[in-house]
């Protein structure tokens, strides 16, 4: 690739999570040179660090599954299946939305994998610390690693982080939840191990099992019909989405505060459980994220935000770099979802401004970061799509500096359906 000046990477990614390994694959592929930073010592992002065992948006809705994201996401999949797991889509029966369920372990090897058989140097236990901007363009990250920091320089960035960390770093502007301080709420998945394998979940009998908890338990269920529940592959374990818990700002003393209270509750919870639930009288809970389930955060300025209208027309645009399938989700008050379909063809476009930055000619979004409006952010954060428009993030990063920091979006759009990406 060619290059004005020399750098130590072609494109640095910033986030391990679907968004960051889509982005570091589609631009290695694009033949870039890339560096993959992550702050954990594993990727897959809230799948395996929260324990969201379920790729959402991979899929539109209705009576059949029908693809919304190929490309990264599909050979993530591919991988998946290679390792012993279904990777079939599976019809939510809370919901009626098609997901893709997975395991913590397999998933982290695969994405290990994936990225060596790409080229992608991984650093892991790292953190973006800094960041040298000159004007309208990034210049180097200073990354904090094990071994201290270091100054790494490259022509083009994708922030994948989530918590738009880089674009943060880089002076960019903000907004914190809605725009008016409100935070979606978080969830603390967790899974229950313990249950005979071929144990039916009693739905009926744990919402009534609920009730009783409620009117004298110290944390009451806000998902009185019993929230998700769905017997995971390979362990057969419960997978249960009940612990939600509300964040008020983004202070560490309200993570903290989080973090403890989900906890007692799916003790409480589990212990619920035992007491109420026949054929639950050995169960026990296995496993809580590293890490509580985080929704929203900051919001960095991009170049177009993404509307609900967009999405609720299911919108579809020239300069479409993804599609978005999955429906808003919305958890404004804990523990109460909202749904609110896509229209027309079953998902909207993602056009290709809402994945630039604003102000910066080189600096990408991808997943959780891209530009939208508190509604469509409901549809748009998911994993699965996520997924989509990492690696359009990625590939347009890779492009940027194969054409000599200019920007071509045919040709992105071209580059992107060779690598086997819905647009």
């Amino acid at each position: 690739m060619s290059k004005r000046v020399e750098a130590d990477y072609d494109v640095v990614v910033c986030g391990g999570g679907a968004a960051g390994v889509a982005a570091a694959i589609g631009a290695a592929m694009a033949g870039a040179k890339v560096c993959l930073v992550e702050k954990y010592g594993f990727l897959g992002g809230a799948a395996t660090n929260a324990q969201v065992y379920a790729y959402c948006g991979l899929f539109q809705q209705g009576d059949e599954p029908v693809a919304a994201v190929g490309g990264v996401g599909r050979e993530v999949i591919a991988e998946l299946k290679a390792h012993g797991l279904p990777g079939e889509a599976f019809r939510s029966e809370t919901t009626g939305n098609w997901i893709v369920l997975l395991d913590g372990e397999v998933l982290k090897f695969s994405l290990d994998r994936l990225t060596r058989r790409h080229g992608v140097e991984v650093k892991l236990h790292t953190r973006v610390a800094s960041v040298a901007r000159t004007a309208e363009r990034l210049e180097a990250v200073t990354l904090a690693g094990m071994g201290g920091r270091s100054r790494v320089s490259a022509e083009a960035f994708v922030d994948a982080s989530g918590d738009a960390n880089l674009a943060m770093l880089a002076g960019l502007p903000f907004r914190v939840g809605d725009g008016e301080g409100h935070l979606q709420a978080l969830t603390m998945p967790i899974r229950v191990g313990g249950i005979a394998r071929d144990l039916t979940i009693d739905r009926a009998a744990l919402q009534a099992a609920i009730a009783r908890y409620n009117s004298q338990g110290d944390y009451p269920i806000q998902r009185t019909d019993g929230g998700i529940i769905i017997r995971l592959p390979l362990s057969h374990d419960m997978w249960w989405m009940t612990v939600d818990v509300a964040l008020p700002d983004l202070s560490s003393e309200s993570f903290t505060a989080a973090e403890m209270e989900a906890r007692a509750r799916a003790n409480d919870y589990v212990a619920l459980l035992k007491r109420e639930m026949e054929g639950f009288e050995n169960a026990y809970l296995a496993a809580t994220g590293p890490q509580i389930g985080v929704r929203e955060t900051r919001h960095p300025a991009a170049r177009y935000d993404m509307t609900g209208e967009d999405v609720v027309q299911g919108r579809q645009r020239d300069d479409a770099i993804a599609r978005a399938a999955w429906p808003i989700e919305l958890h404004g008050e804990a523990g109460k979802p909202s749904y609110t379909s896509i229209g027309g063809a079953g998902f909207c476009h993602v056009p290709y401004d809402a994945i630039r930055a604003w102000g910066i000619d080189n600096l990408w979004y991808g997943g959780r970061t891209i530009g939208a409006d508190p509604n469509a952010y409901g549809s748009i954060r998911v994993m699965g799509t996520a997924f989509a428009t990492g690696q359009a993030a990625g590939v347009a990063a890779a492009d940027h500096v194969d054409a000599g920091h200019r920007t071509n979006l045919a040709r992105i759009q071209a580059r992107l359906r060779r690598q086997g990406a819905l647009i």
